[in-house]
């Protein structure tokens, strides 16, 4: 093993009383996730993630016997695969799914049938907030999105107005509701409120109710296909408020930043990149390019990292019930900076994370805020589209 390895190995490692080496074992966990279906994009990173993560605990000597179910996205099917994994196959722990809607399905599924549930990115704000016991939570909260968005906004400018638009899933109406929430703490007024269905052919008539208020910022909750196709219309229109802001998700994509047409300066708040400073994100991020020839998004990271924290502690534990306990005694310190599931604010099993905003500039992703993790310096404000 190279010293590199040995590190980000190390950087990684659960840091339980009582866990060594010595302690690993065959272990049999569930992932569940968009392998197909509109969010597959998305899934795909979290499937690579994944793997990566299977690859090195093997190396620390955890050979995990992985079953795979896609749950495209619905929840009836991401509910049938956790039936499937918690009584017939009988796995240890489950680490999954993708979106918000079938993350809130699964939630008390977990507690139903005592089997550990780790979510690595869905945010909704009520899936930790039912103090549900086998349920934890690595992602941040729809509400951390907004916070660290509107943090940076008021610290760059003075805007005193705001539209929102949002899909009216799970994600996108927790999404709007925190970020309205904390607008009035913020003393900015949202002027248009305005959901739409995915996958909704124009939004031309609504991006120009908006523009008819002329708001200081335009705050959107979309996945990928939609964060595309609502920029576009923006721009055939010449919508330009002070700053776009994309809460996370379609608007953290590659494919999103490849449009630089319309996604150039558009911000995005985001659970990691590439270059942060916590342990091994940077070998991560290389390493991830290296393997599947693009560069990795937030959802492969935290996949990754959840990944690897169920793997070490359900070789610990060996059984559904002690996995629990550890799952909640642990802190970690990897790729996703410092992790622990903790009770507070009405949350339960929730990780308090770190959040970072990226900016899009000439088709790269920049991160810009907080200062102490910036790579470079925001474009504020919004400069208009390239024509």
């Amino acid at each position: 093993m190279t010293g590199k390895r040995a590190l980000f190995i190390a950087a990684t490692f659960l840091m339980v009383p009582g866990l060594s080496m010595a302690a690993a074992k065959n272990v049999k966990l569930g992932f569940i996730n968009s392998i197909t279906g509109p969010e597959a994009p998305i899934g795909e990173n979290l499937s690579n993630g994944v793997t990566l993560a299977i690859e090195d605990l093997k190396k620390e000597g955890i050979d995990v016997d992985l079953i795979k179910e896609d749950d495209t996205g619905k929840p009836e099917k991401s509910m049938a695969a956790f039936e499937k994994l918690g009584t017939r196959d009988n796995v240890v722990g489950i680490v999954g799914p993708y979106s918000s809607k079938c993350a809130s399905a699964l939630a008390k599924l977990a507690e139903k049938y005592k089997v550990p549930l780790l979510i690595p990115v869905a945010s909704k704000d009520d899936i930790t907030r039912q103090n549900l016991k086998w349920t934890f939570r690595l992602s941040a909260t729809t509400n951390d999105y907004a916070t660290i968005l509107l943090d940076m906004a008021t610290r760059l400018g003075k805007p005193k107005t705001m539209a929102i638009i949002d899909e009216n899933t799970d994600f996108g109406t927790s999404g709007a509701k925190s970020a309205k929430e904390y607008a009035a703490r913020k003393h900015i007024t949202v002027v248009a409120e305005e959901s739409y269905s995915p996958g909704s052919p124009d939004y031309r008539s609504t991006l120009a109710s908006i523009k008819a208020k002329n708001p200081d910022l335009v705050f959107m909750v979309s996945y990928v296909a939609d964060a595309i196709l609502l920029m576009r219309q923006s721009r055939e229109i010449d919508l330009k408020p002070q700053a776009f802001l994309g809460a996370g998700a379609g608007f953290a994509t590659v494919p999103f930043a490849k449009e630089q047409d319309i996604s150039n300066d558009v911000f995005s708040s985001t659970q990691w990149t590439g270059h942060v400073n916590w342990p091994g994100a940077k070998q991560f991020n290389e390493r991830y390019k290296a393997r599947f020839g693009k560069e990795p998004t937030y959802h492969a990271s935290t996949a990754y990292e959840s990944m690897i924290i169920m793997g070490e502690t359900a070789a610990k534990a060996g059984s559904p019930e002690r996995t629990r306990d550890l799952l909640k005694r642990g802190k970690w310190n990897g790729i996703m900076g410092e992790v622990r599931f903790a009770d507070y604010d009405g949350y339960t099993n929730q990780n308090k994370h770190q959040m970072l905003v990226e900016q899009i500039q000439n088709g790269v992703f920049v991160t810009v805020y907080p200062p102490q993790y910036a790579s470079g310096k925001p474009v504020y404000p919004f400069p208009g589209f390239k024509k």
